[in-house]
């Protein structure tokens, strides 16, 4: 048989037992003067002596461990309860240490467990319905008023847990979906990082290829930018998985932004793309993200260009408005159609996201007369 009552090393912590005792001898000092009083002066009641008194302190004071040991504190407590009544004492707070015991249980444990105890602690609690040392029994009028001290705090407790399980599942699935966030975006950033050098490399690599038979000489100029621009790739790439492992000892570069843009394009000319950059605006610091997701779309366009727009030339314009920046890539090639729909591809489509969840915008699509252009629009506030 499987026990449904926590392990020692499951128990709750210092804390939590030191409340738990605290509540046990608070229910105990208000419990006896309680008592008392009320036999004395309530007709018909049996006057608390020593046995009433012990009664007393076992149900009170098994609250010590009631969330270390839920059945076995409602076990204790519903036998001293119902002796107690059963003996005859009074109604009155000493049935306020079986209403905590009930609750615990329904609080603490599996729906099926807490409710069969509390099932069974309930008859035997109503048993002084039907016997009585000292007095007449209450009979039929005593079930509902004694169901009562069970079937509330049960549904309290009962209650309480469903909602406690309710955020902590709710908790796990926000922690799973920042998880899953943030593992979009590390994918996006590495797509971003290899994508671009790579299509670099393999423009360099069909030139090498090309030349290498006819003009050699040329071709180890087209070999040389392979190597530049694969070590640059690795470089960014390793700064990305850095972020990735969260490893303190790494020493990140600089997340790459706006300013890096010049750099990009002179890289982009050296391998034997023609881009033109254009800067409209004063300069202005810009937010990270802001930042980071502008040289990303500049950087994306780029590298569709050397994928699908053949022999071709671009135009990259970048412009600081008072509210926003744009980046807008413009290019006369012919790989417009296989390149291009709005979304279209994993880049486009994680260029979108990036704009999306800043507030930004993104226009896709062919030019007139003749190439593509990509235009993105990011909200960027100056700053005082």
């Amino acid at each position: 048989m499987t026990s449904t009552e926590p392990t020692a090393g499951a128990g709750p912590g210092g804390w939590v037992r030191l409340a738990d005792g605290a509540l046990a001898v608070g229910l105990l000092a208000i419990t006896v003067p309680a008592s008392t009083v009320i036999g004395r002066n309530l007709p018909g009641a049996t006057e608390v002596d020593g046995w009433g008194y012990l009664l007393i302190a076992l149900g009170t004071l098994s609250l010590a461990v009631r969330r270390y040991r839920p059945l076995g504190t409602l076990a204790l407590c519903t036998l001293a309860v119902s002796t107690y009544l059963v003996v005859g004492y009074p109604y009155g707070p000493m049935l306020l240490s079986y209403l905590v015991a009930v609750y615990t249980v329904a609080a603490h444990l599996p729906v099926r467990p807490a409710a069969v105890g509390t099932a069974v602690s309930l008859v035997v609690l109503l048993a002084h319905t039907v016997l009585s040392v000292r007095g007449t029994p209450q009979g039929l009028v005593g079930l509902l008023p004694g169901s009562a001290w069970a079937v509330v705090p049960f549904a309290v407790g009962a209650t309480v847990r469903v909602n406690r399980q309710s955020a902590a599942q709710a908790r796990v699935e926000q922690a799973r979906r920042i998880a899953d966030d943030e593992r979009l975006r590390i994918a996006q950033e590495v797509h971003d990082v290899v994508g671009h050098g790579l299509a670099a490399i393999n423009m360099q690599a069909e030139i090498a290829l090309h030349l290498l038979s006819k003009r050699p000489e040329q071709a180890e100029t087209a070999l040389t930018a392979i190597s530049r621009t694969s070590r640059e790739a690795l470089d960014e790439l390793r700064v990305t998985l850095s972020v990735v492992r969260r490893d303190a000892a790494v020493e990140r570069a600089p997340v790459p932004g706006l300013d890096q843009v010049a750099a990009l394009t002179d890289r982009l000319r050296r391998s034997g793309l023609p881009v033109t950059l254009e800067i409209a605006g004063d300069r202005r610091p810009l937010a990270v993200a802001v930042d980071l997701a502008a040289y990303r779309v500049v950087q994306e366009a780029l590298t569709n260009v050397l994928r699908h727009a053949g022999a071709a030339s671009a135009t990259v314009r970048i412009g600081y408005l008072p509210a926003e920046v744009t980046v807008e890539v413009l290019d006369t090639g012919h790989g417009a159609a296989g390149a291009a729909g709005p979304g279209a591809g994993h880049g486009l489509t994680g260029m979108r996201e990036r704009l999306d969840a800043l507030g930004g915008a993104l226009e896709v699509g062919p030019r007139p007369g003749g190439g593509f252009r990509i235009f993105a629009r990011l909200p960027a506030p100056a700053r005082d």
